[in-house]
């Protein structure tokens, strides 16, 4: 969300600004971000004796206008501590789909403004609402109807949680809903039926998650099955709901260890939650489909609808964060359910390998990803 530039990339004969109006694009393209015109990428303010023209801000707002479609690029010429001048353009989530003007698109990947091309293109289009989908109010739901015991947990959630800041935790209830953008008006957003919602009007959402847990034998035969689609509980209940009551995920092995005996969990609990997590807050929520969580003799396979976010591969999944549901993680962040870092994979990488056992596998297909992670034998 954050990138510098040489101060001759704007002014003088090597000015690129084509290049300029790439990185915009991107930007504009992922969740917005700021460019610094005038400090170098290996130092942090700009040279001390460093002063900008004075028609710097109306020439880079103007040719950049010029050269890029659904982009909005705030200059604002600003002095560091040092005394030397800098630009700072700050470039906002567009609310359509950006693009130069003849016709290329990026999007912001890690610290890169990345190509959009081919099919890749309409995909980016179709991700890229005008409204993210947690805040729209689709299902026109008053704010007053809500399930007093839901709102209770989440707010005692965030009370009680060092990630939330005290000036948060001063708030009413009714403000604590407007923050997390839970409501919006006299209506609740599709994130705040989710969440807070009754039953009837989390079902009529259409994509609210279903969880089956089916179980299967040597022989690929279903066994045993648990099912979520009643839509009473909230995506933060689900988690704890299927944890505790699948009771595969509390098998023990008894493990020699010296004169004593160990019990090893054939699942770890934080890898299992953290898989539950990620299917949950990384869905795209305008597409219908069930989470799939299939136990088998050697493994646990979780399968997610929909695609992975557009610029994150199976290749590249350690080290590319992009948030689809960047409202709904924030939410799970501050009730310490995940780390908004996108460190979920780390962690799960972590743990597994810590323990001697194969790092989780990740398969995209055309119309689902999933994950799978090996039982402890």
């Amino acid at each position: 969300m954050l990138d510098k530039k040489s101060l001759r990339a704007v002014t003088g004969k090597s000015a690129d600004w084509h290049e300029l109006a790439k990185d915009l694009v991107a930007f504009a393209n992922a969740t917005g971000g700021r460019l610094l015109i005038g400090i170098e990428d290996a130092v942090a303010v700009p040279p001390p004796e460093q002063v900008l023209p004075m028609d710097l801000p109306d020439l880079v707002r103007r040719r950049l206008s010029e050269l890029t479609v659904n982009v909005v690029a705030l200059p604002e010429a600003k002095t560091a501590e040092n005394g030397g001048q800098y630009l700072e353009i700050t470039i906002p989530r567009a609310v359509a789909v950006a693009s130069t003007t003849d016709g290329r698109y990026f999007i912001r990947i890690a610290d890169k403004s990345a190509p959009v091309t081919g099919d890749d293109v309409l995909r980016l289009a179709s991700e890229r609402a005008a409204l993210p989908w947690e805040t729209q109010c689709t299902a026109s739901v008053s704010r007053h109807v809500v399930n007093a015991e839901q709102i209770q947990r989440l707010t005692q959630g965030l009370l009680t949680s060092d990630r939330v800041k005290a000036s948060v935790k001063e708030k009413s209830v009714d403000e604590l809903l407007e923050h997390y953008m839970l409501v919006r008006g006299d209506y609740l957003t599709n994130m705040g039926v989710l969440c807070v919602g009754t039953q009837a009007d989390r079902a009529q959402l259409a994509t609210a998650p279903v969880i089956q847990v089916i179980k299967y034998d040597d022989s690929g035969a279903k066994v045993n099955k648990w099912v979520w689609d009643d839509q009473l509980l909230s995506p933060m209940e689900l988690v704890e709901a299927v944890w505790k009551e699948v009771p595969d995920f509390r098998e023990r092995y008894e493990l020699p260890d010296g004169l004593y005996r160990q019990y090893v969990p054939a699942y770890d609990e934080i890898v299992v939650r953290e898989l539950l997590v990620n299917a949950l807050v990384h869905r795209p929520y305008t597409q219908r489909g069930d989470i799939f969580i299939n136990l088998y003799p050697d493994r646990l396979e979780v399968v997610n609808p929909g695609l992975l976010p557009l610029g994150v591969t199976p290749q590249n999944v350690l080290h590319t964060t992009v948030r689809r549901n960047e409202i709904l993680a924030r939410l799970f962040h501050d009730l310490k359910l995940m780390e908004r870092e996108g460190s979920g994979f780390d962690k799960m990488y972590e743990i597994l390998l810590s323990q001697g056992r194969p790092a989780p596998e990740l398969i995209e297909n055309h119309d689902r990803v999933q994950v799978a992670i090996r039982r402890r034998i």
